[in-house]
């Protein structure tokens, strides 16, 4: 009996739904830059600077977060542990240091210090989601949409979490949540570093795939449905210590909740196997040994034919031109190699789209407190504003991705015109912002939230369509850069200076000057109002950009895309299971 709970425990840690579980854990907890628009205030008064200097070291966070090419290339030759280790000490060691630094712990950093804190801090989260997307997408190609969708929805849920369980352990002290956001997320990693492991084919389909993937919804639904709550309510009440604590354990316990799915599909998965190996040995006769010798026989006859089924094919590829390879790429689903990829039209169209969409989203939610200050909302309507952007965040990564997949296999719709679709959507939550409507920023909060957690499942998912798994986890990762760089010219450059520019001009009206080493603020509605006229026109063009993106892979988002992948692996699975007797058969004789 006990040896049967320890086959069946070491089953489960090693299984396909565990490793889901391990991923979608670690994701609630690696979102920390979420948070960004929560503590951000504090350090802007307690190292004194301005609305630029903030905006640029959110620029490098956002490069931290988004410019994982390093984790990429150590995910191709290493084993996915390994990433998720580094990532979590680069956690511990980058958002330490920012605690030492606005605590006062250490002597007042210069500002390329704190970028660099705040980058290596961020940069964890770029390896944490290189391990988990490129295994589930592995281990799960056929649901790909669903499993993109579902990893990165948790994600966008952490700032709802994180917010719920700091209140219980900390109050409200902004600085605990600093080094709260520095030792949690890496110790969480820390503890599941065995549930990774490199996956070197890819695993065949379960038989009910789907509906689990549904049932792990409907349970994030639930943690979603119930946050949503404890925000309103907070947001009427003033909740006492023991209540917050209370509040943090019941989200504690659903999202643990999905472990109990995974016992139960393992445990299916364990007694098929168990029945399956007993009906083998049943069935194990001299009749059954008599036709698997002449089988055996028959593929001994036929194994000198086969290297010269291979050997030509290889001669002539290896003597292709390497200019006209990168200039006549695979078609649109194979697999690209690299500079295939980065050459392609496709994607630098999407670039281009993504740049302008993640960009400005991403501008609002970073300023969100800022915003909030300038528009007059009281303190505690901030918290709000970041708990709610993580819920629609996580609905718009959970529904896009799902709804993405059943559109896609049931209508063939394709995922670049619903990436065109969403970045309409975000223009409206801009257009809130800019016209500064009383109570509108709850409103800009929600959609903008939505949106940029919208965007980054199709992304993932348009890429692994297009481009194929074979480095997969190093093209994802240029995906990534169009955060960055939109942060830059749209926050940076645009809000962040438009931002400065009219405090100062506000203070030069009351006669004032800016003293050195003080924070600058804005108060009013054209503290953002042109900046986020410039984020809509420039999000319009993002849209254009991506239409043509849509007209350009019509005709193979209306081809039978994973019908076409399966076939591929069934070939060479095929083809894996007949070379393999052949070379056991060469070596006996």
């Amino acid at each position: 009996m006990l040896k049967r709970m320890k086959n069946f425990s070491f089953h489960v840690l090693t299984g396909s739904w565990f490793l889901v579980f391990a991923s979608i854990l670690i994701m609630a907890f690696s979102g920390t830059t979420y948070l960004f628009g929560l503590y951000s205030s504090q350090v802007k008064h307690s190292l004194g600077y301005d609305q630029t200097t903030l905006n640029l070291i959110s620029f490098f966070k956002d490069i931290g977060t988004n410019v994982g090419i390093v984790s990429g290339l150590i995910s191709q030759f290493t084993s996915p542990w390994v990433v998720l280790a580094i990532g979590a000490t680069m956690n511990l060691v980058g958002y330490f240091m920012v605690w030492l630094s606005v605590t006062g712990h250490v002597v007042k950093p210069q500002v390329w210090q704190m970028c660099l804190y705040f980058y290596i801090g961020a940069n964890s989260q770029a390896f944490a989601g290189t391990a988990v997307l490129v295994n589930c997408v592995k281990s799960f190609p056929q649901n790909r949409g669903s499993v993109l969708g579902l990893a990165k929805g948790y994600m966008g849920l952490s700032g709802a979490i994180f917010t719920q369980l700091y209140h219980a352990f900390y109050g409200d002290n902004l600085d605990a949540l600093i080094l709260f956001i520095a030792w949690l997320p890496a110790a969480i990693c820390y503890v599941l570093l065995p549930a990774f492991r490199a996956i070197d084919k890819t695993p065949p389909q379960q038989e009910n795939e789907n509906k689990v993937f549904y049932k792990f919804l409907y349970l994030s639904l639930g943690l979603a449905g119930f946050l949503m709550v404890l925000i309103i309510v907070q947001n009427k009440i003033n909740f006492l210590r023991v209540e917050y604590i209370v509040c943090a354990m019941v989200v504690l316990f659903l999202l643990l909740l999905p472990l109990a799915l995974v016992f139960t599909e393992e445990f299916r998965i364990w007694t098929q196997k168990i029945q399956k190996k007993q009906n083998q040995n049943l069935f194990n006769d001299d009749s059954q040994l008599k036709v698997a010798v002449d089988l055996n026989l028959n593929l001994q006859k036929e194994a000198p034919t086969a290297p010269s089924t291979t050997t030509t094919p290889q001669k002539k590829i290896c003597g292709l031109n390497f200019t006209s390879k990168m200039l006549k790429p695979p078609h649109r689903g194979e697999d690209y190699t690299i500079l295939q990829a980065l050459l392609s039209i496709d994607m630098w169209v999407l670039l281009i789209s993504t740049t302008i969409g993640i960009g400005g989203t991403l501008t609002a939610l970073d300023n969100l407190g800022q915003i909030g200050n300038s528009l007059g909302y009281p303190k505690k309507s901030l918290t709000t504003f970041v708990s709610l952007v993580s819920i629609w965040n996580y609905l718009g990564r959970a529904m896009c991705g799902y709804a993405s997949e059943y559109l896609l296999s049931k209508y063939r719709f394709p995922r670049p015109l619903m990436l065109t679709l969403v970045m309409l959507l975000s223009c409206v939550g801009h257009l809130l912002v800019a016209f500064g409507v009383p109570n509108s920023l709850y409103i800009a909060s929600l959609i903008n939230g939505f949106c940029f957690g919208a965007l980054w499942p199709l992304m993932y998912a348009i890429i692994s369509e297009i481009f194929g798994l074979k480095y997969y986890s190093i093209l994802l990762h240029f995906g990534t850069m169009a955060s960055p760089l939109g942060s830059y010219l749209l926050n940076v450059r645009v809000a962040g200076y438009l931002y400065d520019k009219e405090a100062l001009k506000q203070l030069h009206m009351k006669g004032l000057t800016r003293q050195a080493g003080k924070e600058l603020n804005c108060s009013g509605v054209e503290c953002y109002k042109m900046a986020f006229f410039i984020i809509t026109a420039s999000t319009l063009v993002g849209c254009f950009s991506s239409i043509v993106l849509v007209l350009r892979t019509r005709k193979y988002y209306k081809s039978v895309t994973y019908e076409k992948f399966r076939a591929v692996e069934a070939e060479k699975a095929e083809t894996s299971a007949v070379a393999t007797p052949a070379a056991t058969t060469t070596s006996h004789s």
